[in-house]
């Protein structure tokens, strides 16, 4: 791909990307994780990418975000995400937004909307805060639909275990 010069064209790539940070959710899944996946993008390339793994690294900080940013610093070398745009399934929570405006991203395009956690604009918005020294293009709601089912779709398989494990334990308690 080329830099985008049109609105249809930056729509476009927007979309190529969201699906790549969709097919790294589904790592996220396959480990039992929230599927939650970003990539960090310069220059239209891939200088990181990461998925949630809190649980598997017993590290409440491994959020997809968090992944690829720690990478993307190495990668760079350099702690600061000049002219990088990260591509997130999920918008960032308060912790990850705080790490984007501290990297210095200069745009965040994310999927799904998080209106209990989500700091880019759901329940607040740091990364516009005029009162920090760093703002943030946000671009939300790219593949919404996809995004948001991802998540929903592992939540109600995680129900549907939970209630067979219950059934299971049932079952076995009333044969004693």
């Amino acid at each position: 791909m080329t830099t985008p010069n049109s609105a249809r064209e930056i729509q476009l790539q927007d979309e190529y990307w969201m699906n790549y940070a969709l097919s790294l959710a589904d790592n996220a899944w396959k480990i039992g994780e929230v599927p939650v996946g970003a990539v960090l993008v310069k220059d239209n390339k891939v200088v990181s990418q990461g998925w949630n793994q809190s649980i598997s690294l017993n590290d409440p900080s491994a959020h997809a975000e968090m992944i690829a940013i720690r990478e993307g610093g190495k990668s760079l070398n350099n702690y600061r995400m000049l002219d990088c745009t990260l591509y997130v399934t999920l918008e960032p929570c308060p912790m990850c937004a705080g790490l984007l405006v501290h990297s210095r991203i200069k745009r965040l395009v994310f999927g799904a909307k998080d209106y209990k956690t989500g700091f880019a604009g759901s329940l607040m918005n740091l990364l516009n805060d005029e009162r920090l020294n760093h703002q943030i293009e946000v671009q939300g709601d790219v593949l919404a639909e996809q995004c948001a089912s991802k998540i929903s779709d592992f939540f109600k398989m995680r129900r549907e275990q939970k209630k067979a494990l219950k059934q299971i334990a049932k079952s076995g308690s009333s044969l004693k």
